[in-house]
């Protein structure tokens, strides 16, 4: 996972994702926290991105650190949290930090991952020192809740090029999507080619970026958290909770301190 990569796409990331139904999805985490770990208080959100799902959790009082690579989108995140009422703020720390080797001097009942932030886990190593951080921060009994790219899903169903259109008073963008499938290393290069037009200047500025993401399975998944004390105690289809089959594509894991 390169921090570069993120820093000028953050820039744009509310606007390219604001169809995305951040309270669904929330509530859809409080629903497996209430499953699993009912008496969680205190949550880490490892990349937390620009803060949509931190700042709802305060809003269900829940304290959350969120940390993230990108220090664009922390400042969106703190910006949120700047503009939140006082009891949702006091709730709130956005930190910058790597999951694979983030240190915190507190442990969490829960711990959670969201957006195939895991699958940015692109390598065996990036899987384990993320998994480590997990391990190391969750308190007995604490679970970790994650969601990324479903390895039967994506070789049944492969990726294809897609084009979107994302606009708002200030800025139009087109942003065209084409996949490039390793299956060797069970990944896909996702190749982000980015026109943003200024409506009050008609200038273009054009992007391109490279997201690495990794499908995972099951049996991968189980080794690893084994590895670090961990164990999967329930995986179903990300907010459908569907069980998962290859026409999934998007996983959700719950797993817990052994």
């Amino acid at each position: 996972m390169d921090k570069k990569v993120f820093e000028t796409y953050s820039q744009y990331y509310d606007l390219l994702y604001k169809d995305k139904d951040y309270t669904t999805e929330t509530n859809y985490i409080i629903s497996l926290i209430d499953q699993y770990n009912k008496n969680t208080n205190h949550i880490l959100e490892l990349g937390c991105g620009t803060g949509m799902h931190a700042s709802i959790l305060a809003e269900n009082g829940y304290k959350v650190e969120g940390i993230d690579l990108s220090q664009t989108m922390l400042e969106m995140a703190l910006d949120r949290q700047s503009k939140s009422s006082v009891a949702v703020s006091e709730r709130l720390a956005f930190l910058e930090g790597d999951i694979r080797n983030y240190e915190s001097s507190q442990k969490f009942d829960t711990i959670i991952s969201l957006f195939h932030v895991i699958s940015y886990m692109t390598t065996n190593e990036d899987l384990h020192q993320a998994f480590n951080t997990v391990a190391k921060h969750l308190k007995p009994n604490g679970i970790f809740i994650f969601d990324c790219w479903h390895g039967p899903g994506v070789i049944h169903d492969k990726p294809v090029k897609r084009t979107k259109e994302f606009e708002n008073e200030k800025i139009q963008i087109t942003r065209i999507a084409t996949p490039g499938l390793f299956p060797e290393k069970n990944c896909v290069d996702v190749n982000f080619d980015i026109s943003i037009l200024n409506k009050h200047t008609n200038s273009i500025e054009k992007l391109h970026e490279i997201h690495s993401m990794r499908y995972l399975f099951m049996d991968e998944l189980n080794s690893i958290a084994h590895n670090h004390g961990l164990e999967i105690m329930h995986a179903e289809e990300w907010l459908t909770k569907k069980t998962l089959t290859e026409q999934s594509w998007n996983a959700c894991y719950v797993c817990k301190q052994k």
